[in-house]
């Protein structure tokens, strides 16, 4: 161990050494070890041919072909964000990981999905699950083999949150339901679907140390720690990767942050105790990129794959894993179960759906030019060029379908008076602002989307694509004025408010276009370092908004947003009549707004988050200072986030979650609540079946001379191979004893599962259906419409357990033609109605009466029921 000793010590440190920096509350333990990982394929069920074929695979590896598949070649080292090695005496070609859960990142000929924000703002399951089909469709046609999406993380406890737009909203249930659909989509069309960030990851200050050092905050030391209460972890933040699992999600990313003092990506209470025994994942979790910090201690504690390679900088060709995991092997300190168990999850995850090396595309472009030929490992000095780029169009039918029907129906009509929308009988028609109009330097003049001039189809960073267009909102609607014989004329500099006041003077309309937006940490835009500073409008929008309206009795306001803003100045203005809520609506947004402005179609879209009449109405900021060298963030709040804070606290919002006008009415009533037959005997659910037998794959190592560099392949600087020279091969010796593992590390795998655990997504009772709740919904209007029905609960009263006012447990989305009338089932599951007990560490179902709570907001409540156990 001579050659390996002291790195094996660096690597484990942040895994064994706790903070110095005391967690500040009681309930804020750090995370507890547990040890060993669960291996993959001890659950019976729909995973069984997936790990029967991944045995059988794995079995025929060789130690480094194993390594390979579980270790990146390092960033730039193949055409996409992320490639394994490969195995070519097999035949099995190197995997493709590629963002982003918008549209494919980096290419051309692609899609520009709406982004996940306004994905949850139609509450429409179909089209959750339609958007995620079409767009694993394109990402098959550019080869790829693993979507590094859905985003469930950040679920947005903070309003400014820089990437909150990636995700579905602001409450556990929605974003659970989103990504349930999500996976099922993406995996239906044989694609691996990467359920992130796991876990708590909710602001972009400070979660990478380097990345922030860089941009001037020299005074920290490490990544954020989010400590986060067992409750809370469970009820807010694993919540919708529990659905995701239970979808069959193939793979999960860990996140950058720390969680009650360890790093996630080798936080083992995290990936070992939640996520593979409590939640029973199955497939491979891989890090965010170099969102690992170590080799060993991370590998131990249940990571599977090394994304993209490198170490703990970009391209620094100093691997964790690769050819040290090789090294960890052959000397012991990582025991070969574990790395075959590494190996067999990613593999099952690739046989779970479907993909074959002979039939399945490879990649068909780079992610580092658009140019037709270039280098092949462009991270690399001495690579050799070639063809890179074969232009694929990967779009198709539905992709042209979905993108604009999620546009339409993500829009939210917030405010509607005098009958200002839709538009009609106008003559003389005026559009204000930057964020109506197309950006000066194009649909992607900007590199990762970092900045915010023109219209906002989507924030900025890592979660974007390169747009084919941008449909505008003075494209689109120019030509619809212009076709229903209107003038059309327009202001777009956002700061002459002296022509803007002017043109405003002599209109029928006037259409006032202001915007926020954000993105991810590593990129700064007009100040915002990721996270937004400020809940205002961008380029002083109130401004704008306050000088049209002082001359235009009929102001109309578009808010193109990656989330809630501060609209106080204005709201309450008598000649502000109507506004629209427009959240990263993709490159379809201008068409959208278009159709709904126009009464094309009605509006039917939801808020998924809360609007605040004031900023301290938040119960939580983004931490801005590094105050300490390992910042804190205390989830203080606990399991009261958005819509549950404001309830709790009697706080009246501006515009609640769940809110949306339409162009029609509805009336929901005859409500009707069924118990199952026989159901909830018991407070705590059946225990679950115990595991299946451990199957051992290979327990044999072969000599360390077996893994040196072959004479005959090339040798890149920086590309991460899992060979080691002769020097260190002659080195190695196999000793256990003298690795230092981490507290209470074992290799005894267990029998049973946790009594939460036992099946994809937790125990197999909570998912069983307890009540049935059958509601009426009448279209009372004059126009076709849709309405979103939320069902909320309110539970029995628990002596020492705080429960919300009311809990979103179940929505459906129903299209209504006038004077008709349809019914809307709801099913409640166990799950649904339980909360999770810290001391006895499970779910348990409260005895006595649940208040069903029915409405089309969570602050208009129409109807309401009742049932007990």
């Amino acid at each position: 161990m001579k050659h390996y000793g002291i790195q094996i010590l660096w690597l484990v440190a942040a895994q064994i050494i706790v903070s110095s920096f005391a967690v500040q509350a009681e309930r804020y333990i750090p995370s507890p070890p547990v040890y060993p990982a669960p291996m993959g394929g001890m659950i019976d069920g729909e995973w069984n041919d997936a790990y029967t074929k991944a045995r059988a695979f794995v079995a025929n590896l060789t130690l480094l072909e194993k390594v390979n598949i579980t270790s990146g070649t390092g960033w730039q080292m193949g055409p996409c964000v992320g490639n394994t090695g490969s195995i070519p005496r097999l035949g099995f070609p190197s995997l493709c990981l590629q963002d982003s859960p918008t549209g494919i990142r980096y290419t051309d000929l692609n899609t520009v999905f709406p982004a996940g924000l306004a994905t949850g703002a139609t509450f429409n399951k179909d089209l959750m699950y339609l958007r995620a089909k079409a767009m694993a469709q394109e990402n098959k046609a550019k080869g790829i083999n693993v979507l590094l999406g859905p985003c469930m993380g950040p679920i947005g406890r903070a309003p400014e949150g820089g990437r909150n737009w990636e995700a579905f909203g602001s409450d556990p249930y929605l974003q659970g339901v989103a990504a349930y659909q999500s996976v099922i989509g993406i995996q239906e069309e044989g694609v691996i679907a990467t359920s992130k960030h796991f876990i708590a990851n909710e602001q972009e200050h400070f979660r990478q140390h380097q990345e922030w050092v860089a941009q001037g905050f020299t005074n920290l030391s490490e990544p954020y720690s989010s400590n986060v209460d067992e409750r809370a972890l469970r009820e807010i933040y694993a919540w919708p990767f529990a659905d995701a699992i239970r979808a069959g999600t193939a793979s999960v990313m860990c996140s950058y942050n720390q969680v009650n003092q360890s790093q996630a990506c080798q936080n083992s209470y995290l990936m070992n105790g939640i996520l593979k025994d409590e939640l029973g994942f199955q497939g491979f979790v891989m890090s965010d990129w170099n969102g690992q910090r170590s080799g060993v201690a991370s590998v131990l504690a249940g990571l599977d794959m090394s994304m993209p390679g490198d170490g703990l900088g970009w391209a620094d060709g100093i691997p964790y894993l690769g050819s040290n995991l090789t090294i960890a092997v052959l000397n012991g300190s990582v025991p070969i179960w574990r790395l075959d168990d590494m190996a067999t999850r990613v593999m099952a995850a690739y046989f779970k759906v479907g993909q074959d090396p002979k039939t399945y595309p490879v990649p068909n472009f780079s992610s580092f030019t658009l140019a037709t030929h270039g280098p092949i490992y462009p991270g690399t000095t001495e690579s050799p060029s070639g063809k890179v780029n074969y232009h694929v169009n990967a779009r198709g039918d539905l992709s042209r379908e979905i993108v604009r029907a999620v546009a339409q129906e993500s829009i939210v009509l917030v405010k509607n008076t005098k009958n200002a929308l839709p538009l009609s009988g106008i003559t003389k028609l005026g559009l204000f602002g930057s964020a109506a109009g197309p950006s000066p330097l194009g649909p992607n003049g900007c590199p990762e989307r970092g900045c915010a001039n023109g219209t906002i189809g989507i924030g900025w960073g890592s979660g974007t694509s390169n747009f084919p267009y941008i449909m505008s909102a003075v494209e689109a609607m120019g030509i619809e004025a212009i076709n229903r014989g209107m003038t059309f004329e327009y202001v777009l500099d956002d700061y002459d408010l002296t022509t803007a006041e002017t043109l405003a003077a002599t209109i029928d309309t006037a259409i006032v276009f202001i915007s926020a937006d954000s993105g991810e940490g590593f990129m700064v835009v007009e100040g915002n370092h990721g996270d937004r500073n400020d809940l205002y409008a961008f380029h002083s929008g109130d401004d704008l908004v306050a000088a049209v309206a002082a001359q235009n009795e009929n102001t109309i306001v578009v808010i193109e947003s990656v989330g809630a803003i501060d609209m106080e100045s204005w709201i309450e203005n008598g000649n502000v009549t109507a506004v629209l809520y427009a959240i990263t609506g993709g490159q379809d947004v201008g068409f959208a707004i278009n159709d709904v402005l126009f009464g094309n179609i009605s509006p039917s879209g939801k808020l998924p988050f809360t609007i605040a009449k004031h900023r301290k109405d938040y119960p939580v900021d983004v931490m801005y200072k590094v105050e300490q060298p390992v910042p804190q963030l205390n989830f203080t709040e606990e399991i009261f986030i958005d819509y549950r804070h404001f309830d709790k606290y009697k706080i009246k919002p501006r515009y609640e979650f769940g809110y949306g006008l339409s162009y029609t009415t509805f009336n929901i009533s005859t409500i009707s609540v069924t118990t199952a037959t026989g159901a909830a005997t018991d407070e705590a659910p059946a225990l679950p079946p115990p595991y299946s037998a451990v199957v051992i794959t290979n327990e044999t190592l072969p000599h360390a001379k077996s893994a040196v560099y072959p004479a005959d392949i090339p040798r890149y600087p920086k590309y991460v191979y899992p060979y080691i020279t002769k020097s260190t091969a002659h080195s190695i010796k196999y000793d256990r004893s003298s690795y230092p593992y981490p507290k209470g590390y074992s290799e005894e795998q267990p029998t049973l599962p946790s009594i939460v655990g036992g099946g994809s997504g937790g125990n197999p009772a909570l998912w069983e259906v307890l009540a049935v709740v059958e509601v009426t919904v009448a279209n009372t209007g004059s126009v076709l419409g849709a309405e979103v029905v939320q069902l909320y609960i309110a539970y029995p009263e628990v002596k020492g357990v705080e429960f919300p006012v009311k809990t979103l447990r179940g929505f459906e989305k129903v299209s209504v033609a006038p004077g008709q009338s349809a019914t809307v089932s709801l099913n409640l599951l166990r799950r649904d109605l339980s909360y999770y007990d810290v001391a006895r560490r499970n779910w348990l179902l409260p005895r006595g009466r649940y208040t069903v709570l029915i409405g089309n907001s969570s602050r208009n409540i129409t109807e309401a029921g009742s049932f007990s156990f």
